[in-house]
């Protein structure tokens, strides 16, 4: 079942540009005419006639106006129900051997020329409903793919070919798949073709744009979890400094201690009382500064707890050499460590070594060998899931985009991993004496976000709309200088504050610290 890479993350080219366009529509056959002749409702019907390679199943329906319900993407599977979606038609299908895919298409007057797919979260296994709705409210054709297998399943983990189907190849083929419905039922195909997802979703978009360059004009990729393996087996790292036997040694009131303690000596760094730390580097807090002179106290905290502290911020490191593995969280979020540091390992990497690497169901988590194990991690699945390749040339010079943000109070991934990748691609595809940064802006942005937990949340301003910044940047040629970003508080704006392009920084100039025309962006 293992499969042993040669040369991890090495980028796979397979062009999807105008010459498979024209095969995608060629193979679709002609619902697009037939969405010409008559209404949209025959020409969604029609759909489920097309022959596309490997499709063992497709099903179109039209969906009237009003009110839609579906599963959210959850354990707990708890029914939506969405009051006002406009009419469209729902395309299901199947990819051999089992990748599900939904496509959405609005009616022809209510598209607006763009195709927007979207991305999963954790292990996937669910169509991301809650995703599309908004799209196709927006006049988007969407999509969306449970990636080759059911949330509820986790047999899969010990299959190859579906891990491969998770790693990548489900996507794509849901992408190429959309492409030619989207274009028979239109009669063409979209004016700009967009990929959004976070989490999961983040690692999907970066895999597109490594594997399959020609396949987006515009990426957005958050929070990713494209250090799959590192990912997970720092969150063990985390988890056994925290608890190395029974449970958690550092309690709800020990992180806030701690979080109080790290704002108050570095939350004014970048010249702003305002509770999150511009940039969680500059911050050299030592947890040693809590530890109790003698005895135990609330107040304080106790050698052991000191110490776990200290692994979470390091990250992983090889026992034998001393080699720093990958980072740990950083300084800020220490109010969030709970789902990573609390009771038990997390649940995806304990799932994914027990079943992808080691292959036994009782494997106990507390044995990862930092030394051993690493090697066997990646040569385990390495190469179907780690989405690391910093060669983005073909990426480039397809004229695509990209933008990729990261919270700094990110609790299950790591964001200055995420800041490693985006300076190896610099490197990589880049010159000069700033590491190559400034020509790699020209097509790739990496935006941090201070105070952001994982995706969403936290103390600092967090929804934003980094959609509409790269549709800006593709269809206008307006590279984004600042993303405003909001907080969100009982449904009330309270701040907003730019997020600036990596390496800037937003630099307070004056005014108002809870409106974003106070600061500018700036190294």
């Amino acid at each position: 079942m293992r499969t042993i890479i040669s040369a991890l993350g090495a980028a796979i080219a397979l062009s999807l540009g105008a010459q498979a366009a024209q095969a995608q529509e060629a193979e679709a056959g002609s619902v697009g005419s037939a969405g010409l002749a008559g209404s949209a409702g025959s020409a969604c019907e029609a759909i489920a006639d097309l022959k596309l390679s490997e499709v063992i199943s497709l099903e179109a329906e039209s969906v009237p106006a009003g009110p839609f319900s579906y599963t959210a993407q959850s354990f707990s599977g708890q029914r939506q129900v969405v009051n006002d979606l406009p009419a469209f038609c729902r395309v299901r299908g199947i990819v051999d051997p089992a990748i599900n895919f939904e496509v959405w298409l609005p009616e022809p007057d209510a598209w607006n020329g763009r195709f927007q797919a979207v991305g999963g979260g954790g292990f996937a296994g669910v169509i991301s409903y809650g995703a599309m709705v908004p799209n196709i409210q927006a006049g988007y054709v969407t999509a969306s793919t449970d990636t080759g297998h059911v949330a509820s399943d986790l047999e899969w983990l010990h299959d190859e070919g579906l891990l491969r189907d998770y790693g990548y190849r489900a996507i794509n083929e849901m992408t190429s798949k959309s492409k030619a419905i989207l274009s028979s039922f239109f009669g063409r195909p979209a004016d700009y073709n967009y990929f959004n997802g976070c989490s999961t979703g983040g690692r999907q978009g970066l895999m597109q744009a490594q594997r399959f360059p020609d396949d987006y004009d515009g990426i957005v990729s958050g929070a990713p979890v494209n250090h799959f393996v590192a990912t997970h087996y720092t969150q063990l790292w985390i988890a056994l400094a925290a608890k190395p036997v029974g449970d958690t040694m550092l309690t709800p009131p020990d992180l806030s201690m701690l979080n109080s303690a790290v704002l108050a000596q570095c939350d004014t760094i970048d010249g702003v009382e305002d509770g999150v730390i511009e940039d969680p580097r500059m911050c050299t807090f030592d947890p040693g500064t809590l530890q109790c002179s003698s005895g135990a106290s609330s107040q304080c905290l106790n050698a052991e707890q000191v110490e776990a502290v200290r692994k979470i911020y390091a990250g992983p490191s090889n026992p034998r050499t001393g080699e720093q593995l990958h980072p740990g969280l950083a300084p800020g979020g220490e109010l969030s460590w709970l789902l990573v540091a609390g009771s038990g390992a997390a649940p995806i990497a304990d799932e994914y070594f027990s079943r992808s690497v080691f292959d036994d169901a009782d494997w106990d988590w507390r044995t990862f060998d930092y030394d051993a194990d690493i090697e066997r991690s990646y040569e385990a699945s390495g190469e179907a899931l780690v989405a690391t390749d910093p060669d983005l040339g073909e990426f480039r010079d397809a004229g695509n985009k990209l933008i990729l943000y990261h919270g700094w109070s990110d609790q299950v991934i790591f964001p200055e991993g995420t800041i490693d990748y985006y300076e190896r691609v610099a490197a990589t595809v880049g010159s000069g004496s700033d590491g190559g940064i400034g020509e790699t802006r020209d097509f790739f942005r990496l935006f941090m976000a201070p105070g952001m937990q994982h995706c969403r949340g936290g103390p600092g301003p967090s929804q934003f709309d980094a959609q509409a910044a790269i549709e800006a940047w593709v269809e206008q040629g307006i590279a984004p200088d600042r993303i405003e970003a909001s907080l969100v508080e009982d449904g009330a704006v309270t701040r907003t504050r730019p997020l600036c392009p990596y390496p800037e920084t937003a630099q307070y100039v004056g005014g108002d610290t809870d409106q974003a025309e106070s600061f500018a962006c700036s190294q």
